[in-house]
């Protein structure tokens, strides 16, 4: 669906009203400024960029050195008060480089935001992992993240490394509200911590 903004001029609308309402109501802008804040010249705030990101993601992806031009087309300024040029590939790189050490947060927060918001029962909780097997070198991996190890993989493929993935979602409606990535040799299921 298209919007008319000014006379022979349209913006495609879709879905950005939905997006940006539920995005509002989980207040992802407020979180990640919260946690990442930006200097006070900055035209746009890291959570600014996440929501139009977001809504991206959720219309019609694009690129990262794209999203701009996605702007410009849908009713991103209309809808999000954002200029299209202020969303450039740069200006996206910098919100995603400062949002990568507070993702436990972001996540976490955002998730209490939607429990509370939409009474998600997380009483029960189905957990579940599985394996995700590679191929090729891999040395020298950073301490602090998933190391990359044999174990029992799903595909029975003992003789490549893995990465395990577990996810934990909402017995009421398979909603997910925990997920983590773990060591290959990981054995047991996810058990959601301090969230």
């Amino acid at each position: 669906m298209n919007v008319e903004i000014a006379p022979g001029v349209e913006r495609r609308l879709g879905a950005l009203p939905a997006s940006a309402e539920f995005l509002r109501q989980l207040d992802v802008a407020g979180i990640v400024d919260e946690l990442c804040p930006v200097r006070a010249i900055a035209h746009l705030t890291h959570g600014q960029v996440i929501e139009v990101l977001v809504a991206n993601r959720l219309s019609a992806p694009a690129p990262l050195v794209r999203v701009g031009d996605w702007a410009r087309e849908w009713a991103v300024g209309e809808v999000f008060g954002i200029e299209a040029d202020l969303l450039n590939g740069d200006r996206i790189a910098h919100a995603l480089d400062a949002i990568a050490p507070q993702l436990d947060g972001i996540v976490g927060s955002v998730g209490a935001s939607a429990i509370a918001e939409f009474g998600i029962d997380v009483s029960r909780l189905h957990c579940d992992m599985t394996s995700i097997s590679l191929h090729g070198a891999h040395e020298d991996l950073e301490d602090g993240f998933p190391q990359v190890k044999y174990g029992h993989p799903k595909d029975r493929r003992t003789d490549l490394k893995q990465i395990q993935a577990g996810i934990a979602i909402s017995g009421d409606g398979g909603i997910p509200v925990f997920h983590r990535a773990y060591d290959g040799g990981a054995a047991k299921s996810p058990r959601p911590s301090g969230r």
